[in-house]
C-alpha cells in the first residue's frame, strides 16, 4: 500500500514540475525586434512594419491577383537566419500551398503581394516557429524570407 501511495505520490509532483516548465515560456519579442531592426540598418532596407511585428519589402509588386490569407499560392522563396546562414530554399518553379496551413508570418506577408510581386518577409519568432526548434530553426529564430509570388491558384 505504501509503495501505491509513493507512486502516486511521484506521478503527481513529475505532472506539477512538467506544468510549471510549460508555463515558463521565453519572450523573444525585445530581443528579435532588435535584430530585425539592427538586420534592416546593416542592408540598407526600405521595410515596413506592421501592427504585428512582421517587417515586410516590396522589390516589385506584382501586376495580377493579390491573395488573401485563404488562398492557395505558388511561392519560390529562400529561407536564411540574419546571419545569412540559409535554412531552405525551394526549386524555382517554387511550391504550391494554402496560406491558411503555414506559419502566421507568411499568412500576413504574402499578401502584401500581387502575381509576379517579389522582396523579403523579415518575421519574428511569435509569427513563426514561436521557441520551438524546427528542423534546423533553432527556438526564438528571426526568420528572413526573400520571396516571389508565381501565381495566386
Amino acid at each position: 500500500m505504501k509503495s501505491i501511495l509513493l507512486a502516486l505520490m511521484s506521478i503527481l509532483f513529475v505532472s506539477c514540475f512538467g506544468d510549471n516548465e510549460a508555463q515558463k515560456q521565453v519572450d523573444y519579442t525585445t530581443q528579435n525586434e532588435k535584430e530585425i531592426v539592427d538586420y534592416i540598418a546593416k542592408n540598407k532596407l526600405n521595410a515596413i512594419k506592421t501592427g504585428t511585428g512582421l517587417y515586410y519589402v516590396i522589390n516589385e509588386p506584382g501586376t495580377g491577383d493579390q491573395p488573401k490569407a485563404t488562398s492557395n499560392v505558388t511561392v519560390a522563396y529562400k529561407g536564411y537566419f540574419t546571419n545569412g546562414s540559409v535554412f531552405d530554399e525551394s526549386k524555382p518553379e517554387g511550391i504550391s500551398f494554402g496560406l491558411n496551413q503555414v506559419i502566421k508570418g507568411w499568412t500576413e506577408g504574402i499578401p502584401f503581394f500581387k502575381k509576379g510581386g517579389s522582396g523579403v518577409l523579415l518575421i519574428p519568432a511569435h509569427l513563426g516557429y514561436g521557441g520551438n526548434a524546427t528542423g534546423p530553426i533553432p527556438g526564438g529564430s528571426v526568420l528572413i524570407f526573400d520571396v516571389k509570388l508565381i501565381s495566386v491558384n
